[in-house]
């Protein structure tokens, strides 16, 4: 009995390593494709990206002294984590990109706050909507109490008790960090690869939907004076040149959803300058298109091992697998 059951696993030992076989194959396909697609393309991509070098001005004949330099990138419409049409791939595929929590760690509830001597500003643009609502009126009251400490920072001395007590502000122009954009009739002079498609270019925005208002967006310009303005919400990329020479940029979705080619700024900025770059994510159709590259790869590799193919895949299939002889 014990003699019967030695040759019976005999035989069937051949098929147990074919069958451990494809099955390390297959582990080892989609580990790899995995592992590229997650993980090494983005480093491919980025890879070609650098942080912008800022210029500092020199003021007469001799060179400015150097100012800390700032490094921070730039993201807008995630589209990550919200109840209502979050995506469920978006957060499998991005949640590890970002973290939250730090950001509200660090950032707190603070409307304004300075790094490296740079004022930043953040706005709540929901609450700039002008119809004297409770919130409202809170962020207003805020944003002319930020006006105050940044003129008084500009343009008096810190020591004067017109500033009122805590720590004096950096002498610098703020930037401002907001969702909607700043009032723009459309994106008819916006331009490049992430701008909106040219049959949307010229549609009217609408204020207090599209962008913000047009009483909205001078008061902000008025009372905060920025030097620079980074937005979202529109989905595409655009850079507008408001009076005074004051720069906004709309930075592009980096969800899939919104774009096919997701990106982020990279900024370099001191207080007196500042210098951004665009750097690209993988393409979202090549990474899905790689996905399924490597679907259909698998499935020839499952029908060969079944001797499924049709006979002249079968035929070349086992020419590939006969060992060469000497």
């Amino acid at each position: 009995m014990a003699v019967i059951r030695l040759g019976f696993g005999r035989q069937n030992s051949p098929l147990l390593k074919r069958r451990s076989s494809l099955l390390l194959k297959l582990i080892a396909v989609v580990f790899a494709v995995l592992l590229f697609c997650e993980f090494l393309v983005y480093y491919l991509v980025i890879f070609r990206c650098d942080w912008p070098a800022v210029t500092t001005p020199a003021h007469g004949s001799k060179p400015a002294p150097l100012a800390p330099v700032l490094k921070a990138m730039f993201l807008a419409d995630t589209h990550l984590l919200g109840e209502v049409r979050g995506h469920w791939l978006d957060k499998l595929r991005r949640m590890t990109a970002y973290k939250i929590k730090r950001f509200e760690k660090i950032f707190s509830s603070e409307r304004l706050f300075s790094w490296k001597g740079i004022n930043f500003v953040m706005i709540n643009s929901v609450a700039l909507e002008g119809d004297r609502c409770i919130l409202c009126s809170k962020a207003e009251a805020e944003l002319i109490a930020i006006s105050h400490r940044l003129n008084c920072s500009r343009e008096q001395d810190p020591a004067s008790h017109l500033c009122g007590e805590g720590q004096p502000l950096p002498v610098s122009a703020p930037v401002l960090l907001q969702h909607y954009p700043l009032y723009r009739r459309s994106d008819e002079n916006c331009s490049g690869e992430d701008a909106a498609p040219l049959e949307e270019r010229n549609i009217p925005f609408q204020e207090r939907y599209d962008v913000l208002s047009q009483e909205a967006s001078q008061k902000l310009l008025w009372w905060l004076r920025p030097r620079l303005v980074l937005s979202g919400h529109t989905h595409s990329g655009c850079e507008v040149l408001h009076p005074g020479g004051i720069t906004e940029l709309s930075v592009p979705s980096f969800s899939w959803r919104n774009r096919n080619n997701p990106s982020f700024i990279m900024g370099s900025i001191t207080s007196t300058g500042h210098a951004l770059s665009k750097c690209s994510l993988p393409r979202e159709d090549m990474v899905l298109a790689t996905y399924c590259g490597a679907a259909g790869f698998l499935a020839v590799l499952l029908l060969a091992h079944f001797e499924l193919l049709a006979s002249p895949f079968f035929f070349g299939w086992n020419l590939l697998r006969k060992p060469r002889t000497m």
